[in-house]
């Protein structure tokens, strides 16, 4: 019965110690909701996350149409009208071929610090269509004139002016998407004829600026996207990922190739779909997920690049947060064996101050993370937890040698707990191995147990 009462109030402790927890993680979560909103204070004063997109070759007309009508006599006669039903041709290019450069940076608000960027991008096309033939040449279109289309998510991000050549002679570009709804620029060219070939070669300079994440769309026949940056913790994304892309820690390149036969930009296109966009943080109303950028899918197709933070505080400290449960459990199972084995009482206060003192460690992670480094922070807020419990062990468990074997217990126990975080991709196998050892450690311990004797109160050291 004692061994019963024992095991539901160690049970009950545990559930207990989880409030502050629930409490510090929702801690966590606010603040990385205050980090989110920095991201788009900065992207509204600015740009925000940027796409990419064209050229587009819109080449409008109105129908010429045969209509008749009565006379002031009431006689039928027929008349040629010119403002019939308008519409537009629209033309992709035959090739795509981009080439940027990511010159990274930083911007600080508050705490928060945001990656930034200027994209320094050569954007070459080349057109080769035919303009239909009227279907009757008694009642010739009239044709307008075209407007060639390059379309960007936040025009504000442009830097300066961009230079345009189409064949070869620079032409100025004005603001909008010609026709259609949208972000971009645009210039008008001279009107074609009907049935006449038309070539159009272009060339773009440009300089874009914009917060995290780059996308670019594959509107052309064949697409070639080539971007280099210093930055040497790219994370790549869209619809295409790049072929064998080199990241280093001087930086990284990367090449798309994408085809029309693939992609179905085109048809997205035309379909009326907007540009992609990078969500500036992936994270809900909350302020929970990792921080990193993310692909809005609902967009047309395209390929992107985001500069991500490898190391993201609030990220760390939310998964971190996620195995205080198991230190928890661990220290009071602990207790719980010196306890009953050794019959040295320990007062439900000194369980709960243990607790909170675990608890409190998550806080100070999140807290030191904000103004140090991470791997700095981790230390110094483990150093003084372990500090502090192993000072007030060694009076509870009224030993010394007890109380330095449970902080280095505790110590390895962050510094797996360190290897779990810094190894995302192994998560999950080093966790489990680390239950297991800590399982097979408990049994090997208290494999001479005689539990029926614990339960009638005798001690048991010496079996052990």
């Amino acid at each position: 019965m004692r061994l019963l009462l024992k095991l539901i109030f160690v049970f009950g402790m545990t559930v207990a110690i989880m409030i502050p927890l629930m409490l510090i993680r929702g801690t966590i979560s606010e603040r990385q909701y205050y980090r989110t909103q920095a991201i788009a204070n900065i992207a509204r004063s600015s740009a925000g996350a940027q796409a990419f997109s064209g050229p587009v070759l819109v080449v409008p007309y109105v129908e010429t149409v045969e209509v008749e009508e009565k006379n002031d006599k009431g006689e039928v006669i027929r008349k040629v009208k010119r403002d019939g039903a308008s519409g537009h041709w629209t033309f992709f290019p035959d090739r795509l071929d981009v080439q940027g450069r990511l010159i990274p940076n930083t911007r600080r608000l508050g705490l928060h610090e945001v990656r930034v960027y200027e994209l320094q991008a050569l954007a070459v096309a080349g057109f080769n269509v035919r303009i239909p033939a009227d279907e009757n040449p008694e009642l010739p279109r009239r044709i307008g004139r075209p407007w060639l289309s390059y379309g960007i998510a936040d025009v504000r991000g442009l830097a300066g002016t961009p230079q345009l050549r189409v064949d070869g002679r620079e032409v100025a570009l004005v603001e909008g998407f010609g026709s259609r709804e949208g972000g971009g620029v645009h210039v008008r060219l001279a009107v074609p004829a009907a049935g006449a070939p038309l070539k159009v070669d272009t060339r773009l300079d440009i300089k874009l600026a914009g917060t995290e994440s780059l996308a670019l769309v594959p509107l052309a026949r064949s697409n070639v996207f080539k971007l280099e940056s210093a930055w040497p913790h790219p994370r790549f994304g869209g619809d295409f990922l790049p072929r064998q892309p080199s990241v280093s820690s001087k930086g990284f390149t990367a090449q798309w190739e994408v085809s029309s036969l693939a992609s179905s930009a085109q048809a997205q296109f035309l379909a009326g779909k907007t540009l992609p966009s990078m969500e500036t943080s992936r994270s809900d109303a909350r302020g929970e997920g990792d921080g990193a950028p993310a692909f809005d899918t609902s967009g047309i197709d395209a390929v992107g690049v985001a500069l991500v933070d490898p190391v993201n505080v609030y990220s760390q400290a939310d998964r971190a947060s996620k195995y205080g449960l198991l230190f928890v459990v661990l220290t009071f199972v602990g207790f719980f064996m010196f306890e009953l084995i050794k019959q040295l009482p320990i007062h439900p206060v000194q369980y709960g101050l243990v607790g909170l003192s675990l608890a409190i460690f998550f806080l100070l992670l999140v807290s030191l993370s904000e103004h140090i480094p991470f791997p700095w922070a981790y230390l110094a807020a483990s150093a003084a937890c372990i500090g502090l419990l192993g000072f007030y062990l060694s009076a509870v468990l009224r030993s010394v040698g007890r109380g330095l074997g449970f902080a280095a217990m505790l110590a390895m126990l962050y510094a797996a707990l360190y290897g779990l975080l810094v190894s995302e991709d192994n998560a999950l196998v080093l966790g489990s191995g680390l239950l297991f050892v800590i399982l097979a450690a408990i049994m090997v311990i208290t494999r001479k147990v005689d539990w029926y004797e614990l339960s009638r109160g005798r001690p048991l050291a010496a079996s052990i």
